[in-house]
């Protein structure tokens, strides 16, 4: 995997062709437990990252995958990357470069943005934790943005209903807490990456939404503050994100299936 950035491409047809991803894995994951960063950590014995820049590299449309790592741990990174390289044709189509993330995704997010070319057009956002997403929800993500939707997000209706409460917190916490309203579940939906923009949008978003705290955790969000329409198009069930430890044991499973199926 290269660790340079493929500048190529121009005039129109090059505009229009090009799509990258950008993979912000500078994350720690407590959830899964003390250890490596959850990007790192292996799924049948490959790194989960891994996994998720062979699931952006699976589609034909992306050229170049950009992965953000800890801001100390670009080395690590690449040295992990170079280690796994893209097999076949893979690796003769699709450029990976690293690059050093920011303290928090909003940071990491734009720092790999600013390492994608001009020449291209269509940015995808892909959370390292979501390493199982098929190649065919990529590609519908890639084609609603070049059919002119600035902002696409992959999603599933809801099979629980959601109650909204009045939380607890501070001394309070762990109190029962009150209903205060049962959104209708038809109308809601879960949200899954990567998730797709006009470039020209994105980068707006991350120039005029300001950082605040731990900063923004969806792109998408930021999109819509800037009031662009974000729309949605159909997720996969595979596409869930890896972040408790019963989350390895079902992506374990998947991969299983997977090679049994069609040797994966």
């Amino acid at each position: 995997m290269s660790a340079t950035p493929d500048h190529g491409g121009s005039g129109a047809s090059g505009r229009t062709a090009r799509t990258a991803a950008v993979i912000p894995a500078a994350g720690r994951g407590v959830r899964l437990g003390p250890g490596a960063p959850k990007a790192l950590r292996p799924l049948s014995g490959t790194p989960m990252l891994v996994h998720a820049v062979r699931a952006m590299a699976g589609s034909r449309s992306v050229s170049l995958v950009v992965v953000v790592a800890p801001p100390d741990g670009a080395d690590e990174v690449r040295r992990l990357l170079d280690a796994h390289p893209l097999s076949g044709s893979l690796g003769d189509t699709t450029e990976v470069v690293v690059v050093p993330g920011g303290e928090t995704r909003q940071e990491s997010v734009r720092k790999g943005l600013a390492a994608v070319p001009e020449t291209v057009t269509t940015v995808l956002v892909h959370d390292a934790a979501r390493p199982l997403v098929p190649v065919d929800t990529v590609d519908a993500v890639v084609a609603a943005v070049r059919d002119g939707a600035p902002a696409v997000v992959p999603a599933l209706p809801l099979a629980d209903t959601v109650k909204q409460v009045d939380p607890r917190t501070g001394e309070r916490a762990g109190e029962p807490e009150p209903v205060v309203g049962t959104p209708a579940r038809a109308l809601l939906r879960a949200v899954q990456t990567p998730q797709g923009f006009d470039r020209a949008t994105l980068v707006a978003a991350h120039e005029k939404i300001a950082l605040e705290g731990e900063g923004a955790t969806d792109d998408a969000g930021m999109v819509e503050r800037l009031g662009v329409e974000v729309v949605v198009v159909p997720g996969h069930e595979e596409a869930f994100k890896v972040t408790r430890p019963l989350d390895l044991v079902l992506a374990e499973a998947v991969l299983a299936r997977r090679r049994a199926n069609d040797g994966f």
